[in-house]
C-alpha cells in the first residue's frame, strides 16, 4: 500500500450511490492503461468508501447491489478503470505533460512528411498539437492518443505513418557485433552470413527512425557499414 499523503480519491457513481477509494495516481494511470500491477500496491486503504474524507465506508448492502460482490480488488479495480481520478493541479499538468512527451517521441520516430519522406522534427509536431488544440488525457493510453493526434495534425500538416526496408552488408571485423546490435534495432526480414565472414541483412523500421538506424550501422561499424534504402513501406 502506498501512504495517506501520496493518495488521491477514485470515485465511481452507480445505483444512484458513490463509490470511493484511496490510490496513487500514478499507479492509478497505468493499471486503467492495462498494466498488470497489483490493486493493493495503488491504494492507501483496503477499503470502499462512500465518502473518503470522512473515512466513511460503504455497507456491504451497497456494494453487492452496485457490483454484486464485496471483494475489495475486483470493486477497487473497477473504479480505477471506469471511476473519475481527482487528481491535484499539478499531479495533472505533470502526467499531462508526461504523456504529451511520450505522444510527440511516438510520432516524430514514426512518422513522416510525405513530401520529402523526412520526419517532422519534434518541435514541428508539437507546435501543430497547440495549433490544433490537441486534448491530452493522462488517463488514455498512448496508442489511443497517438490515433487522436494524428488525426487532428493531417489538416494541417503532411504527415503519415510509414515504414522503410534498408539493405546492410557489415565486414567481417565487425559483423558479430552488428549482428548483436542491429538485431535490436529494427525488424529483421532477412539475414545471411557469407563466406568471407560479412553479414548482410534487410530491416524495416519506421520511416521517422532511418537517420537514428544509419547512425547506429556507422557507430558499430566505424563507418565501414553498407546501407542501402530499399523502398517505403504505407
Amino acid at each position: 500500500m502506498i501512504p495517506l499523503d501520496k493518495a488521491v480519491t477514485a470515485r465511481l457513481e452507480s445505483h444512484g450511490e458513490r463509490f470511493e477509494i484511496l490510490v496513487d495516481p500514478d499507479l492509478a494511470a497505468k493499471i486503467r492503461m492495462g498494466e498488470q500491477i497489483p490493486v493493493e500496491d495503488a491504494v492507501a486503504a483496503l477499503h470502499i468508501f462512500d465518502n473518503a474524507s470522512h473515512a466513511s465506508r460503504s455497507p456491504d448492502e451497497s456494494l453487492l447491489k452496485a457490483f454484486h460482490t464485496i471483494d475489495f480488488e475486483t470493486i477497487a479495480r473497477k473504479i480505477i478503470e471506469k471511476g473519475e481520478i481527482h487528481l491535484t493541479s499539478e499531479q495533472r499538468k505533470m502526467m499531462i505533460a508526461s504523456k504529451k512527451r511520450q505522444v510527440i517521441t511516438f510520432i516524430s520516430r514514426h512518422a513522416v512528411n510525405p513530401q520529402t519522406g523526412l520526419p517532422h522534427p519534434p518541435q514541428r509536431i508539437e507546435m501543430a498539437m497547440e495549433e490544433a488544440r490537441v486534448n491530452i488525457d493522462p488517463f488514455k493510453h498512448v496508442d489511443e492518443l497517438v490515433k487522436e493526434t494524428m488525426k487532428a495534425l493531417r489538416p494541417l500538416i503532411p504527415i503519415r505513418f510509414e515504414e522503410v526496408r534498408i539493405a546492410v552488408k557489415i565486414s567481417p571485423d565487425h559483423a558479430a557485433r552488428a549482428y548483436g546490435e542491429l538485431q535490436l534495432g529494427g525488424m529483421m526480414e532477412k539475414d545471411e552470413w557469407q563466406n568471407d565472414g560479412s553479414w548482410i541483412c534487410i530491416v524495416k523500421i519506421p520511416a521517422g527512425m532511418q537517420g537514428e538506424f544509419i547512425d547506429q550501422v556507422n557507430r558499430v561499424t566505424r563507418g565501414t557499414g553498407e546501407v542501402k534504402i530499399l523502398n517505403q513501406v504505407y
